[in-house]
């Protein structure tokens, strides 16, 4: 399974699944990264944390700890 935090700048992906449970999931959630959701990686920070995704007509920056719990496909 690929997760959220291996894909490279440029690249877009579906999400599959969000692992995880409790407040973090919900956020997540929260933040429109949903099962079926296309994002595309726009850039990623120098170390890799964090990275910066458009979704749903907008930007978004998660920490790649958060992005590992985001299966992709």
């Amino acid at each position: 399974m690929e997760t959220l935090d291996k894909v490279k700048a440029g690249q877009s992906v579906t999400v599959r699944k969000i692992r995880g449970t409790g407040p973090v999931k919900k956020r997540l959630m929260d933040m429109g990264i949903t099962q079926g959701t296309e994002i595309t990686v726009v850039k990623l920070a120098p170390l890799g944390d964090p990275i910066e995704m458009k979704l749903r007509g907008y930007d978004l920056s998660i920490r790649k700890a958060d992005a590992e719990l985001v299966e992709v496909e």
